[in-house]
C-alpha cells in the first residue's frame, strides 16, 4: 500500500493505492483520514510513500486539473461494498466531464429505478471521489445535493469540468 498527495486548485489530494488500483482518496495531506474509512483489513496497514508506485495516479490527478478531463478515466480503482453500490460506481464513472446525472438516473442506471435515495448513499460511501466523479451526480430538482468535501469543492470542479473557466 501507498500514498501520494497531489498539490491541486482545491487543496491537497491524497491518494492511497495498492498493486491493483485506487484503494481511496480525498482533498486531504493525511492518509490517516482515508485509510479510516476503508473496510477494516486494511485499516490496520500504513502506507509507504508512493513514488514510482504511485505514479500514473498522480500523473492523471495533474493532468485533469490541467484540464485533461479524461485523464481519470482509465485509472484503476478497488471498491467494495454491495452489488448496487458496486453498480453506481462503475455508472458515475460513465458520466463524462461536464455532463451531470440524478440521484434518480443514476439508481435507474445501476438496476434500481426507485432507489434513489441508495443512489445518494453509494455517493456518500464513494472511497474514491474525483475517479469515482460523485460530483457529477445532482439531485432530480437540478440542485447539487451534498458533497463531502463541500459544495463549494462541487461547483467548482463542475465548472472545470464544463469549461466555464473557474479557477
Amino acid at each position: 500500500m501507498y500514498a501520494a498527495t497531489v498539490p491541486t486548485p482545491l487543496g491537497p489530494f491524497t491518494l492511497v493505492t495498492a498493486p491493483e488500483g485506487i484503494l481511496a482518496a480525498g482533498f486531504t495531506e493525511d492518509p490517516a483520514v482515508l485509510l479510516a474509512e476503508l473496510p477494516q483489513p486494511l485499516r490496520k496497514h500504513r502506507p509507504a510513500p508512493g513514488g514510482a508506485a504511485v505514479e500514473p495516479y498522480t500523473s492523471a490527478v495533474t493532468a485533469y486539473f490541467d484540464g485533461e478531463l479524461t485523464a481519470l478515466d482509465a485509472l484503476p480503482v478497488v471498491c467494495s461494498g454491495s452489488d448496487f453500490r458496486l453498480a453506481a460506481w462503475r455508472e458515475m464513472r460513465r458520466v463524462r466531464p461536464g455532463a451531470t446525472i440524478s440521484y434518480q438516473e443514476l439508481a435507474a442506471r445501476a438496476g434500481s429505478p426507485a432507489a434513489a435515495r441508495a443512489a445518494g448513499a453509494a455517493c456518500a460511501y464513494n472511497l474514491v471521489p474525483l475517479v469515482v466523479p460523485c460530483h457529477r451526480v445532482r439531485r432530480s430538482d437540478g440542485t447539487l445535493g451534498n458533497y463531502y468535501y463541500g459544495l463549494d469543492a462541487k461547483r467548482w470542479l463542475l465548472a472545470h469540468e464544463s469549461g466555464s473557466g473557474v479557477r
